[in-house]
């Protein structure tokens, strides 16, 4: 095969985060593959010379919520670089309250959510809001097993978590209860992987590590378009959603991110998209069935953490001896499809939805809202990972 057209690739490390990619998901490419390690503290000059020095064209991966104002700066400072996934395609990555922004931009439909930057708004709020709520951490991987998500059912016990907890911003939902969720990952907008979270007896979170179990059977159709108009509004190459089935009977979106727990088969598969994608066509776009994971989810998670190189053949068609022409219509209603970038300014700038950092903070206020604020400032100076970071692109990491 012929290199002399392919561009330049480089896998974006961090230290003390764990790997999404390696070079072994894009088997078959036949140029040399670069990596950059991202060292934190004030790397950030030292990184970009390295990318120019190493002729990078095309930057592949994940950025954690700690750095994602960083690279922000560090991908304005490299115009010609790509970075897959972009910096807006990754601006849900950062936090809830980048989520819910993200959600209302494009009608994307999520439990009633309020978020305040200032203690005393929020307390006032909480005094004469009706209960139950839902209180997040927003900033970082704050869904991470469930720990960072808390059901209040009064005042008392809203003002009792956020003066222990000093999350910042003040992060609320609504209580919407739900019978499951369920998570769908897709490539090139196509679902590939979808199973259902249900939480045990009586209980009302899903994760696994809390008590949930996981099923693959009988995803509905609609949670996968509704998983398929998020990825196309994010303008995903890779993407994964979770959301809730109200027993309402509603959809909603709880998390949306390119950060996701992936089994290695399943990074495998956006390589080998993303080999085809930055190929024109080159490289061989892979074949996954919809419903594949209705059988593979038959298999033990164990086995399917070392599963590498899954392919599937396509459906056979019969020829014909007398001159006839067919169109085969695909059965598939969900193709894989290219997610080329949109050239222009950035969809979400920094100076406009960096809010966290840049909201004009009220020096007056009560001392709770000065020791949120002070946890704030601990997070984000220094640009350092946090312990939850350090495992949230883990590659054994079962779906959680």
């Amino acid at each position: 095969m012929s290199n002399s057209r392919l561009p330049k690739l480089g896998l974006l490390y961090l230290d003390h985060v764990l790997r999404f990619f390696d070079k072994s998901n894009f088997k078959g490419w036949p140029n040399t593959i670069e990596t950059v390690v991202y060292h934190w503290g004030h790397d950030k000059n030292r990184f970009i010379e390295e990318v120019k020095q190493k002729k990078i064209e095309v930057l592949i991966g994940n950025i954690p919520a700690t750095a994602y104002e960083t690279f922000r700066q560090i991908a304005r400072e490299l115009p010609e670089v790509r970075f897959i996934p972009s910096l807006d395609t990754q601006f849900s990555n950062k936090s809830k309250e980048n989520v819910t922004h993200f959600c209302e931009k494009y009608q994307i439909p999520i439990p009633p959510t309020d978020i305040f930057y200032e203690y005393a708004e929020a307390e006032a709020f909480l005094k004469t809001t009706t209960y139950p709520k839902i209180i997040k951490k927003s900033y970082g991987p704050s869904n991470y097993g469930g720990y960072f998500v808390h059901k209040v059912d009064n005042f008392q016990e809203a003002k009792a978590l956020l003066a222990e907890k000093k999350y910042y911003p003040v992060y609320l939902q609504n209580f919407v209860p739900m019978s499951a969720d369920i998570r769908v990952m897709l490539i090139g907008h196509k679902p590939v992987c979808a199973f259902w979270r249900r939480p045990p007896e009586g209980d009302w979170l899903t994760n696994t590590s809390q008590g949930g179990s996981m099923d693959y059977q009988d995803v509905p159709k609609e949670v996968l378009d509704l998983a398929v108009q998020v990825s196309k509004a994010a303008k995903a190459e890779y993407w994964a959603c979770d959301i809730a089935v109200g027993i309402d009977g509603k959809l909603r979106i709880l998390e949306c991110a390119t950060a996701f727990a992936a089994f290695p088969y399943i990074r495998d598969w956006i390589g080998q998209y993303l080999m085809w994608h930055l190929s024109d066509g080159q490289f061989k776009l892979p074949n996954i069935p919809l419903y594949n994971w209705e059988e593979l989810g038959k298999m033990s998670a164990s086995i399917l953490r070392t599963m590498r190189y899954i392919t599937f053949g396509r459906k056979y068609f019969p020829s014909c001896d007398s001159g006839e022409t067919f169109t085969a219509l695909s059965e598939d209603n969900y193709p894989i499809v290219s997610t080329n970038p949109i050239p222009g300014a950035e969809e979400w700038p920094s100076e406009v939805w960096n809010r966290q950092d840049n909201y004009p903070r009220n020096q007056s206020s009560t001392s709770p809202r000065q020791a949120t604020m002070q946890s704030a400032d601990t997070q984000s100076q220094g640009d350092v990972p946090s312990a939850e970071e350090a495992d949230e692109s883990s590659p054994q990491q079962q779906p959680d």
